[in-house]
């Protein structure tokens, strides 16, 4: 299995919104998402900035998803 690498905020939104979840509300630079059974999920949106792997594997683990389910939506166009 591929390691996770930093990916822009832009690229996890996407894949979440994929996943189920949809932008609820945005305070300064935190993105609050939520998916119909109402897990919160909160991605930093810093400008020029990448998500670390450690921050992107605790979103993958909060949102309830598995690795392999995070690359496949990934690698999804």
């Amino acid at each position: 299995m591929p390691k996770i690498k930093p990916l822009p905020p832009q690229k996890v939104i996407k894949i979440l919104e994929k996943a189920g979840f949809r932008i609820l509300r945005q305070k300064g630079s935190h993105l609050i998402m939520i998916n119909e059974k109402g897990t919160r999920i909160v991605v930093p949106v810093h400008l020029g900035k990448d998500i670390k792997p450690g921050l992107i594997r605790a979103i993958i683990k909060e949102a309830g998803l598995k690795r392999e389910e995070f690359f496949k939506l990934l690698k999804e166009k």
